[in-house]
């Protein structure tokens, strides 16, 4: 900033004296954009960026994308609808009414997590539910990618899901998968990637 001044806006102190420039440039960064200094979150973005800067990063993000490229056509392949008609990052957003009209984003998030698979309800766009309701899921394929799945794991997953929103009330079919679902991932261990 060079030499410390007067701020041309005229802010004062609650005593009245006039602020100095540095002072709000200071009290805009913290606590206004930057927060609490942190020094977990700190050490957190040390660690995410050194690993960035690993070229086995750049081999792990193009898989992340595979996979929801492949999950993508596949959930559309079985009569669902893709927000955006695909994927070209990491995650999908699905609009649970062109297949099934009557289930609900929170119902098929609490059944398929009853099943061992993580989603989340999502709103999509011109929703006719509510944000507690919604009619879409959001799946992602990161944390599978980090297990070590690749593209044909993903089409045994929407297999999977398809199945237990297919029959959402019937506990002996989300059993059988979710059975199906920690045999399976027993070949994909946690940070295997």
């Amino acid at each position: 900033m060079g030499k410390d001044f007067d701020n041309p806006w005229g802010k004062t102190t609650p005593k009245g004296e006039i602020k100095k420039m540095s002072a709000l440039l200071d009290s805009a960064v913290f606590p206004g954009v930057q927060g609490g200094p942190l020094e977990h979150v700190i050490a957190a973005k040390a660690v995410s960026f050194g690993e960035a800067l690993q070229p086995e990063y750049k081999t792990y993000q193009t898989q992340v994308k595979k996979n929801a490229a492949v999950m993508a056509q596949a959930f559309m392949d079985k009569g669902y609808k893709i927000i955006s008609n695909g994927t070209d990052n990491h995650c999908m957003l699905i609009d649970l009414r062109t297949k099934f009209p009557e289930l609900t984003g929170k119902v098929a998030e609490k059944v398929l997590v009853e099943a061992d698979i993580t989603v989340n309800k999502n709103m999509v766009p011109f929703d006719s539910r509510s944000p507690f309701q919604t009619s879409g899921i959001r799946i992602g394929t990161p944390a599978i990618t980090t297990r070590g799945a690749k593209e044909d794991l993903m089409l045994e997953i929407v297999e999977m899901i398809d199945t237990v929103l297919a029959h959402p009330e019937d506990g002996n079919v989300i059993k059988a998968v979710r059975e199906k679902v920690n045999q399976t991932m027993k070949s994909y261990p946690i940070f295997a990637y």
